[in-house]
């Protein structure tokens, strides 16, 4: 059977091959994990669906192709040369086709042993490393088949103290500025991943952030009142943020352009709320896994999901369907005590909600009285071609309102 390129994400068009967990001759069982694949999505391990003989790898490690490409073939008796598609990735035509099989090389002994340039052979990924370093391929072995360049030759390369990094001065693998010394820390796989999607936030949308101040007092009755009981039942602790989801879901339902995405000269309106929640990976990146339907849980609902989506993003352990889909986002920094942050849109969506610390404050209260509460700031980012500023306002201002006239309670019961 032909082992495909798999659709990792539904607006995912390619993916990069960055681990064969096998190599040709190797038996494979069926669920083994077979490789693992990168996408601007994700990073996630593909298992064989199939038992057999690994008898072929079409696409190396580093190499960047299209959704639907033959990546190798595994092989089993009576079934050495069939054209049997991998039933987890889209439908195509059999490898035997003209229009299928274009993506696709032919056997790997043979591409690799063809007379190609040493650049035509570099995968994008490849390409980017070096024109980061400002390295050419001819100053690197490729450990790869037919000495192709691998991006781990890069990177070996450049941990080795050579190569010179953009217009920063960095040279021999270290900080060059005028007397600096210092080590050369190469960006992770998934620090690489969050920097480009935030660059392309910036490039696309019309950022603008609006800040508004909210006492949680009602949530924390809540929580003083149910707290001890959940953690004992749950085995974690109820935060804030929870509540502070729900309190989104019921304010997108007065105001839904919040919950869109910007589409030519139009604005596509999400009937589902499906609510990203950004989890910091060990401070190497960001993944944001999607809270699917978030509009129809309950608090509770959505605390359980919160802690589930934020331990398997920190295992490794999301699902791609986890992290597609997104309408919109909570970023939460509170635990580190910041007083207020500026978030970057998740694309495609067309705003984002930070959640800073939550403290407690002297208030001035109705009549002149002054009362200690928690209070906290949450600040939107929203993009300025989707909504005005007095819309994305309105909707805060309808998030002030159900935080703290809600009783919270009944949401726990």
């Amino acid at each position: 059977m032909n082992v495909l390129m798999p659709q990792l994400g539904e607006t995912v068009e390619e993916g990069t091959v960055t681990e064969w967990f096998k190599k040709p001759g190797d038996p494979v069982e069926k669920n083994e994990t077979l490789f693992e694949v990168e996408t601007d999505k994700v990073t996630t391990e593909v298992p064989a669906l199939k038992a057999g003989i690994l008898s072929k790898i079409l696409v190396g490690e580093g190499e960047t192709v299209d959704v639907g490409t033959v990546l190798a073939v595994i092989a089993s008796e009576g079934d050495e040369a069939d054209g049997e598609t991998d039933e987890a990735a889209p439908a195509v035509e059999p490898a035997t086709a003209p229009e299928a099989a274009a993506p696709t090389p032919a056997p790997a002994a043979k591409v690799e042993a063809a007379p190609r340039d040493k650049e035509a052979r570099l995968s994008p990924v490849v390409r980017k490393l070096l024109a980061r370093h400002n390295l050419s391929a001819d100053q690197i072995t490729g450990s790869g088949g037919g000495g192709r360049i691998t991006k781990q030759d890069v990177l070996a390369f450049v941990e080795g103290g050579a190569g010179v990094e953009g217009d920063a001065g960095v040279e021999g693998g270290k900080d060059g500025g005028a007397g600096s010394t210092g080590d050369f820390k190469p960006f992770t796989k998934i620090r690489k991943l969050t920097g480009d999607h935030m660059l392309r936030s910036l490039a696309t949308s019309a950022h603008v952030t609006q800040a508004i101040e909210i006492d949680f007092h009602t949530v924390d009755a809540a929580r003083s009142a149910h707290g001890a009981a959940w953690k004992e039942e749950q085995g974690f602790s109820l935060t804030y943020l929870p509540f502070i989801a729900r309190a989104i879901c019921l304010a997108i339902a007065d105001y839904p352009n919040i919950n869109a995405t910007v589409e030519g000269d139009g604005l596509k309106l999400h009937r589902d709320i499906n609510l990203a929640v950004a989890v910091d990976l060990n401070f190497e990146g960001l993944v944001a896994p999607v809270i699917r339907d978030a509009g129809l849980k309950s608090v509770a609902d959505l605390a359980r999901e919160i802690n589930r989506l934020a331990g398997a993003a920190r295992n490794g352990k999301l699902t791609p369907d986890e992290v597609t889909g997104g309408t919109y986002t909570i970023s939460n920094n509170g635990s580190f005590g910041t007083l207020f942050t500026t978030p970057v849109i998740n694309q495609p969506q067309v705003a984002i909600l930070s959640v800073d610390k939550i403290g407690r404050k002297p208030v001035v209260l109705e009549r002149d009285e002054i009362a200690v509460r928690p209070i906290g700031v949450l600040a939107q980012s929203f993009d300025h071609r989707a909504v005005d500023g007095a819309y994305a306002a309105a909707f805060l201002s309808r998030l002030r309102e159900i935080i703290e006239g809600t009783d919270w309670s009944a949401e726990l019961v």
